[in-house]
């Protein structure tokens, strides 16, 4: 009896005690399991393919990898991880996922991988290749302010500028008609470059240069094997052992640096000679302008040594020359390979302006056509189908996967100019699709197309670079008439370089009219 009493308390303490220690041991179970599960959930890291031992995926990407990286986006989604060597590297795919990337997260994606290559570039201070900080802000705030100076309507800089244009347009027109003598065919691309690089020439030191100079050739020729072998030092920066046998990557990327050093010291001789000559009084170009800017300039240029003025003027030079001339090409190709679109073109010029004026920046609204031509042709060549890599600068979470700092980060620009939900009909070239009911720009749709990437990283040059595809277009089409060689069967198949060029294809130009010794096109 007495060990039944004394049993009963211990029976009531387990049946009301128990139950709660039980519920509250659970409860704590399950509340650490869903942080747990939140915070496992915050660092989700994207999808990806099975890398393989030493080199990744890097064998996975193939010749264009931008198609490459549409394909992955189709399995894995807009944002996926793949590795190069032993780099982790995070490709961003759609419009939407990159502009809340580069726009919403801008200073968190606006970093540059730490590669060593990108500090032989513009004597390892280039505002494009150069590490995200407050330095690279002052210097692209140098930079930008200038440029725009340059691309803004109605401002004695940019008539300066159009005048260039002009010239070398007339220029440009005369060695076409001399290439096209006898019904002769030719490929233009050459004839684009020295164009185009006379005009960044001009621009940044007063002066244009004979196509048969054999400075100004060397020149183009350094640029056009830059496009050539940027490539190869991105790969040995993320595949170092790359370096240690002889291979054909080992010897672009002793190219490579060899190129930056050649290309550094032209500018800086040219440079030199116009800081004995500066005029505070008077700008004649960007050299002066950055020198008065970077020299002699305060609050932001002070920030500067004076080296930056060689580096900024480098970065123009190259970036201006490889991705217009290759613009101009892809719209040369494209007129010949629509005829019915060139005579379109034509049409509308005829009908503003007619054969009494060379069209200038005022234009451009006037041409809604000529306007919408060029945004097709960026969109459907998409010649920088690729970014320069960013990385991030912190922590970051995109689209809910969570990227370390110092990620390498790949944005495909591709995949936004050829989205199917997107662009009706991507692949078909259609000017018209930037028109609105009442045929003028559709400037919601321009702004749809990446060409010169977004966010802090935004190319500061697209401004001046529009204008000056418009004005070669316009002009060129209003003076001549191109058609393709009936021999060759004209593809849309393209070079992977710096940008995406099309293979040599054949063309004859013929003047619309008789020019005159007596006319210009200034």
């Amino acid at each position: 009896m007495n060990d039944i009493e004394a049993a009963g308390p211990w029976e009531d303490w387990k049946h009301s005690v128990h139950p709660a220690l039980m519920f509250s041991f659970v409860f704590l179970i399950c509340l650490e399991a869903c942080l747990w599960v939140r915070g496992h959930g915050q660092k989700r890291s994207p999808p990806g393919p099975f890398p393989w031992p030493v080199v990744g995926n890097a064998m996975q990407l193939g010749q264009m990898p931008h198609l490459t990286f549409c394909r992955m986006a189709q399995i894995y989604g807009n944002v996926f991880k793949i590795k190069l060597g032993t780099r982790d590297v995070v490709v961003l795919n759609g419009e939407a996922t990159i502009r809340r990337a580069l726009v919403k997260h801008r200073e968190e994606f606006a970093g540059r991988p730490n590669f060593s290559s990108f500090k032989m570039v513009s004597g390892g201070r280039s505002m494009a290749f150069g590490a995200y900080s407050d330095l690279w802000k002052a210097h692209k705030k140098i930079a930008h302010s200038t440029l725009r100076a340059f691309s803004t309507v109605n401002t004695e800089t940019t008539r300066q500028f159009e005048q260039h244009v002009a010239a070398e347009v007339k220029d440009l027109i005369r060695v076409f008609l001399l290439r096209s003598t006898d019904g002769k065919y030719f490929d233009p691309y050459h004839e684009c470059t020295v164009a185009i690089a006379n005009v960044i020439c001009a621009l940044c030191f007063g002066k244009r240069y004979s196509h048969e100079d054999d400075e100004f050739k060397a020149l183009v020729g350094r640029n056009d094997k830059f496009g050539q072998t940027v490539g190869a030092g991105s790969l040995v920066d993320l595949l170092p052992w790359l370096q240690a046998f002889p291979n054909p990557v080992r010897r672009l990327y002793q190219s490579f640096k060899d190129l930056n050093l050649e290309f550094f010291d032209f500018v800086k001789d040219k440079v030199s000679q116009h800081r004995e000559t500066y005029n505070p009084e008077v700008t004649r170009d960007m050299s002066d302008a950055f020198i008065g800017l970077i020299d002699h300039g305060v609050g932001d240029g002070e920030l500067l040594s004076k080296e930056y003025v060689e580096s900024t003027v480098t970065d123009l030079l190259g970036a201006g020359q490889d991705t217009n001339s290759t613009a101009l090409t892809w719209i040369i190709l494209l007129l010949v390979k629509y005829p019915h679109i060139q005579k379109k073109l034509q049409e509308e010029i005829d009908r503003v302006m007619g054969q009494d004026r060379v069209p200038t920046a005022e234009d451009r609204a006037k041409l809604p056509y000529v306007q919408a031509f060029i945004y097709e042709s960026m969109r459907f060549s998409s010649f920088v189908p690729m970014t320069i890599p960013h990385s991030t600068t912190c922590d970051v979470l995109i689209d809910g996967f969570y990227i370390p700092r110092d990620t390498i980060i790949f944005v495909n620009q591709w995949s936004v100019n050829h989205d199917v939900d997107k662009w009706t009909n991507p692949d078909q070239f259609q000017p018209d699709r930037f028109l609105d009911e009442n045929n003028q720009l559709n400037k919601d749709l321009i702004h749809g197309v990446m060409i010169f990437s977004v966010g802090r990283r935004r190319c500061i040059g697209d401004q001046l670079s529009m204008l000056q595809l418009f004005l070669f277009t316009s002009i060129l089409l209003q003076q001549c008439s191109f058609r393709s060689d009936p021999k060759q069967e004209l593809t849309m198949d393209c070079i992977n370089s710096l940008a995406l060029k099309p293979l040599p294809f054949g063309v004859s130009v013929k003047a619309r009219r008789q020019l005159t010794n007596q006319e210009t096109l200034a």
